[in-house]
């Protein structure tokens, strides 16, 4: 079925399993229609991305999902090298002079993306995670493509104005914005969140990503404590705190079922981003305000390479994502440090006066 380019591909595949499901999303000023063969598929997405919803119209992006068993993929694959600091193979890959296609190891999905055609195929059901992963990672290729830069961030805003919350692995990014959450603010992203100039401003353009978090997160915030089955919140509550916060079990936080319908906007003018730099520790919460160019060893935090799934619209004018650049475009941007032990509720309150107050 492997054809020369991506687009026979596509097609190819298309002949076979038509897709007779649509949705239609709105990701800011994004449109895009999700065609799938799986009805079951279409309602996951459905209730996924709930606050994006919308009427057909024409679109900007088109993806097509279809259901089956994993595919033999004939073309040579090569391996995507972990991440610094993993050793895990998840992926693969084959270039075509028009796109790429990406194998996953584990699951045996299949992603094809290129020249405006975008496809996901294999067990998409069991997977859907990654279909939600592919449909995302289309729209951030349309921002980036657009100039922006990425960052590995969650964003909170309140009142057009917006905040980021960044942090080395394990900091808690998405746990801190959802006690920010509970102060009156609207949810802007999880993980990843693109940045770029606009009238002589930064603007934020968040994803439509549902915090996944665990049960430490969740039993430390009385707002999400539905999240978990009351049966199974006592045999969380004996375990040591450490232990809880060690656990792999991941839960999705429905934004509009836990902060209302309208609590989901991916668009502000960003103000300030905090990164964490603190401990689990009895030490004081310490937040202050830092120079980025006189401290660079921060900008690992939030500076984010799009990976394997990013193509960009010319590859001889491939976006910069050096240091250089995050600190040119970040050179206006108020960049906090919170430091010390850690504690999300004062750490909470100083996150909503910077939204509020700027200070």
């Amino acid at each position: 079925m492997i054809k020369n380019t991506i687009k026979e591909t596509i097609a190819g595949f298309l002949l076979d399993h038509r897709p007779v499901y649509s949705l239609a999303l709105q990701f800011g000023l994004c449109r895009i229609r999700v065609d799938t063969d799986c009805e079951p598929l279409r309602k996951k997405m459905t209730r996924y991305f709930a606050s994006f919803v919308t009427e057909a119209s024409p679109w900007d992006i088109r993806v097509h999902a279809i259901e089956t068993a994993p595919v033999p993929v004939s073309a040579p694959l090569t391996v995507k090298q972990p991440d610094p600091g993993k050793t895990k193979i998840k992926e693969e890959f084959h270039q075509f002079k028009d796109g790429l296609l990406v194998r996953k190891r584990l699951t045996g999905m299949v992603f094809l993306f290129g020249d405006g055609n975008n496809l996901a195929i294999g067990p998409c059901l069991s997977n859907d995670n990654q279909v939600v992963n592919f449909i995302i990672n289309r729209f951030i290729q349309w921002v980036l493509n657009d100039g922006a830069l990425l960052l590995h961030a969650a964003a909170v805003s309140y009142q057009g104005k917006g905040l980021a919350v960044s942090g080395f692995s394990g900091m808690g990014k998405s746990t801190l914005a959802l006690h920010i959450m509970n102060r009156g603010t609207t949810f802007a992203s999880n993980d990843r969140l693109m940045v770029k100039q606009t009238n002589g401003r930064l603007s934020m353009i968040g994803v439509p990503k549902l915090p996944r978090i665990n049960p430490g997160t969740i039993l430390g915030n009385q707002r999400l404590l539905g999240i978990i089955p009351r049966e199974k919140q006592g045999d969380y509550l004996a375990l040591p705190k450490d232990d809880l916060w060690l656990l792999e079990e991941k839960y999705d936080a429905y934004i509009d079922t836990l902060y209302g319908e309208n609590a989901f906007k991916l668009e502000a003018e960003l103000v300030g981003i905090v990164v964490l730099n603190w401990k689990r520790n009895s030490d004081p919460l310490n937040t202050g305000i830092v120079r980025l160019e006189f401290r660079t060893d921060l900008i690992p935090a939030f500076a984010k390479d799009p990976g394997l799934f990013y193509e960009p619209d010319d590859p001889a004018g491939a976006i910069d994502f050096s240091q250089q650049a995050y600190l040119k475009l970040l050179e206006q941007c108020r960049i906090y440090e919170f430091s010390g032990g850690v504690d999300f509720e004062k750490a909470a309150d100083a996150c909503f006066e910077l939204l509020t107050n700027g200070s």
